[in-house]
């Protein structure tokens, strides 16, 4: 089989997602990437919400659940892994299914690519980000977005990997251990089974949270990757859209795309 170099990856689980994933797609096509931008899909999303991607040039590749045992599932249901690690910084959607996080390790099996940036469909890229394919495995941002202690913690909604089904294999006989419970599903597995992790300069993956947290941090003319974690950007009057107004349009503005600003002419938050 023949390998080409590198690809983007996202991961869409559901109608809401896959509205995500059309924002990201289409910045990464304006960034004029050469790259591949292929989608991984579960069975929860239509066909009719995948073609808008397959319209900008994405490909598309179905990916299954992992084959987690029942008691591994129970432990990672929504009601329980909320009960047990509660989200007290923000709020998931409702549209949120923790499982299906960790259908991201399929990218592993994407042995066509020799590496994958992969970036969460709740994510858009403002600037081309093509270097990170030179990047080692496993590369990735800190969880930074309410104090500068986080630098220590690994987010996963931006990463680079080494496709290998040896890597796979490992991954899920390290995944599904006996009383096994990953608090951040994906996110606190992967740092664990990478705890060398490489760190991206926080640019790669800003989370949303810094703009009013950590104001003194954004800086439009350095952010590469834009990361809405917890409330998205598509949900009508969550309970930070108005703090968050100025993400907010700008995201709509790649969805639509429809008046897309130049990320240097935005103004920085308040306080910066």
């Amino acid at each position: 089989m023949t390998r080409t170099r590198n690809a983007y990856v996202t991961l869409v689980t559901n109608a809401d997602y896959a509205m995500g994933a059309l924002a990201l797609v289409r910045s990464l096509k304006l960034t004029g990437t050469p790259a591949d931008i292929l989608v991984m899909h579960t069975g929860g999303v239509d066909a009719s919400a995948l073609a808008p991607l397959e319209q900008l040039g994405a490909k598309l590749a179905k990916a299954e659940l992992l084959p987690t045992s029942a008691a591994f599932n129970e432990r990672h249901q929504r009601a329980k892994l909320h009960a047990d690690a509660p989200f007290t910084k923000g709020n998931k959607p409702t549209f949120h299914t923790p499982l299906d996080n960790f259908a991201k390790l399929r990218l592993w099996q994407l042995t066509q690519y020799e590496r994958v940036v992969f970036i969460d469909a709740d994510a858009i890229v403002l600037r081309n980000i093509d270097r990170l394919f030179a990047y080692p495995e496993f590369s990735a941002a800190p969880n930074v977005y309410e104090s500068l202690a986080d630098f220590h913690r690994m987010n996963s909604g931006v990463f680079v990997a080494r496709p290998s089904e040896d890597t796979f294999r490992r991954m899920l006989a390290a995944l599904d251990r006996p009383d096994a419970f990953w608090r951040r599903t994906d996110q606190t597995f992967l740092q664990s089974f990478f705890p060398d992790w490489h760190g991206l300069p926080v640019f790669f993956n800003m989370l949303q949270y810094v703009w009013f947290n950590l104001p003194e941090l954004w800086d439009w003319t350095s952010i590469s990757v834009l990361h809405y974690q917890y409330e998205k950007p598509w949900e009508e009057d969550h309970p930070k859209a108005e703090r968050l107004k100025p993400l907010i349009d700008l995201w709509h503005a790649y969805h639509t795309g429809k008046a897309i600003p130049d990320p240097n002419s935005l103004q920085n938050p308040p306080g910066k």
